[in-house]
């Protein structure tokens, strides 16, 4: 038999062209033929390279980012691997922002002063919204779940005379994204701890939010009124962590309080003017707008909504702007009053409409010279996006079936490894994405979590289809399905779980992952009826003119009312009348008189939602 000659592989020999000096951005995925051009080689110089490092591929085989960097190495050049689409979006930001997209027209002779962006942060239930409340005279700790402030809410007031712009972030250890976006656009930072509780974890980290943004702090001692507050120790615990009052020589502007009481307010507002003063807070206030979304939510009579904070320049009805991957016109602007305004100044907050789609909490918005340069952006990334969401797709869709909850703990008696597909929708942006990561956390050997479909609304008969097709579990927070998606979800055997409090969402889905079910309380919807008109009755209040849709309304019953899709208020039903007589109960069908207990904003085309709660065990 005749003897075959060896193959003979020759060292890879490098090509004499240049190598690019500065950094080349490459994109992840690239074939040899698109990798090769950018680095001054041919795709045959790469494809020979890697074969005599033992990886076989062909000119128009996608890389991975060991092979990119790999022959980048190897041939002595810098890159910087990015998302498909980044590298466009990178190329239009500067054609139309500047080569760093920073601002335009931006000198020092055209600087104004504008008013502080101050940051109120501590732990949970240590007083952050009840300041708030006293600063600005409103009440917004009743509306919150639980007490917890659970969105970023920013509000300007005026103090003797001066303009003070106040962002109220959420305490709960899930959303530290959130407060980490308070922080990065953020002057001044007021830490509030409470005088009786000292510091706490996420008060520790409130302080590392302040201080990587290098924004001063200033420590509002709040609770002083109660016995066993404390001060000193309170002091001593800040002074562990960096923050040395001015009383004890340190540099820290320290303010006794008391929210409840309203002690000490005014000298806190005197020292936050007081430095703002010092800092010298300057903006442009004719060049082009630019902000940062804070929050952004879909409101089906208004469409995308978007709460930003304008940093410099001027945001003007009618301006174009790209916020992320959404674009458009700016065709109204609301302050925190609800009022509607034209224009909005340098450290303004304004709910902003005319946006193709809800932005990304923490996008930055910016006006562009017209609609068809924010278009190419926003579409851009949104190319960019779509491909990053793409490769999670595929990844959910090719690992273990779906599971739903109820039968995770099954899954796992058996040793097999389950994964909880989930469709998850929330009332906002920034909620979805809190609930997102605190969900990812969750994830263990034997139970991962894939995420179907994430977006902000209610839930609706597309989120049900979708769940029944994937195995997957709606869970819904601040948010509710409405009659026809309950019935489908019924009808297809879809599990939909809602939620108004982030820790009883996290603490459910928990438990469930480790198979220590607690019993819980099923709630049955009882009936629901659209409200027809608002009568004002003297010394009685508001009473809803309702029909009833679906089941009964009864007297006492607990009640979820509910405002295009997302749940406003919780109370019961205080009085029930058919015509002028009181009645214990109201069938689908009829018209009544529905009284609430302590609310009285009611709109025509509300909803009121009646259910009543029972016990199950959990198996």
């Amino acid at each position: 038999m005749e003897e075959l000659e060896p193959i003979q592989v020759t060292a890879y020999v490098p090509s004499s062209a240049p190598v690019p000096e500065s950094e080349v951005i490459v994109e992840r995925g690239s074939t040899p033929q698109q990798l090769g051009p950018k680095l001054n080689r041919s795709a045959g110089d790469v494809v020979r390279f890697l074969l005599l490092q033992g990886e076989m591929v062909t000119a128009t085989q996608a890389l991975t980012d060991d092979m990119i960097e790999l022959f980048a190495a190897e041939i002595g050049a810098r890159v910087r691997l990015v998302d498909p689409g980044e590298e466009q979006e990178a190329a239009l930001r500067a054609r139309y922002f500047g080569e760093a997209g920073g601002d335009k027209d931006e000198d020092e002779g055209s600087l104004r002063p504008r008013p502080p962006v101050i940051t109120v942060m501590g732990h949970v239930d240590h007083g952050k919204t009840q300041l708030l409340d006293r600063i600005r005279s409103a009440n917004v700790v009743a509306g919150e779940a639980g007490g917890i402030t659970q969105h970023i809410g920013a509000y300007q007031t005026e103090w003797e005379g001066h303009l003070l712009t106040f962002i109220d972030t959420p305490g709960h250890e899930a959303f530290t994204a959130m407060r980490a976006r308070g922080a990065s656009i953020t002057d001044i930072v007021i830490l509030v701890v409470a005088a009786d509780d000292g510091v706490m974890p996420q008060t520790v980290e409130a302080i590392n939010h302040a201080r990587a943004a290098g924004a001063p702090i200033v420590v509002a001692l709040n609770k002083i009124d109660r016995d066993d507050a404390d001060p000193n120790r309170v002091m001593q615990q800040l002074s562990e962590h960096g923050l040395v009052p001015e009383e004890w020589g340190g540099d820290t502007i320290t303010v006794q309080i008391s929210a409840l009481q309203g002690l000490g307010i005014e000298d806190l507002l005197e020292q936050i003017v007081v430095l703002a003063e010092v800092l010298e807070l300057r903006a442009n206030p004719e060049a082009d707008a630019r902000g940062v979304v804070l929050e952004a939510n879909l409101d089906v009579g208004r469409g995308p909504v978007a709460t930003v904070i304008v940093q410099h320049g001027t945001l003007r009805v009618g301006d174009p702007i790209v916020a992320g991957p959404s674009w458009g016109r700016v065709k109204a602007m609301i302050n925190d009053r609800g009022d509607q305004v034209k224009e909005a100044a340098p450290s303004t907050p304004v709910q902003v409409l005319g946006l193709s789609e809800p932005p990304i909490a923490g996008d930055e918005l910016r006006v562009t010279d017209d609609l068809s340069i924010a278009r190419n952006v926003g579409e851009a990334r949104e190319q960019r996006l779509r491909y990053a969401s793409f490769a999670q797709s595929q990844a959910a869709s090719s690992g273990a079936p779906g599971a739903r909850l109820e039968d995770l703990f099954q899954q796992i008696s058996r040793g097999e490894t389950a994964s909880l597909n989930i469709v998850l929708k929330a009332d906002v942006q920034g909620s979805l994405e809190a609930v997102t990561e605190s969900l990812r956390k969750l994830e263990r050997e034997e139970v991962k979590i894939a995420f179907v479909h994430r977006a902000v609304g209610g839930i609706s008969e597309s989120d049900v289809d979708l769940a029944a097709a994937s195995g997957a579990t709606i869970i819904g927070f601040n948010v509710r399905p409405d009659r026809r998606a309950r019935e489908l979800a019924d009808q297809r055997s879809v599990e939909i779980r809602t939620y108004e409090i982030i820790y009883k969402l996290i603490e459910d889905i928990q438990a469930a992952m480790v198979g220590m079910l607690a019993p819980e309380f099923e709630e049955i919807v009882t009936g629901d009826a659209e409200v027809r008109e608002v009568f004002r009755v003297p010394r009685v209040g508001a009473i809803a003119g309702c029909y009833v849709q679906n089941g009964v309304i009864t007297r006492g019953s607990k009640v979820r009312f509910l405002r295009d899709g997302a749940v406003i208020w919780k109370g019961a039903v205080s009085s029930l009348r058919r015509f002028k007589d009181d009645v214990r109960e109201v069938q689908a069908g009829f018209e009544c008189g529905i009284g609430l207990t302590d609310f009285q904003d009611l709109h025509q085309g509300d909803v009121i939602e009646t259910y009543e709660e029972r016990e199950i065990p959990r198996t």
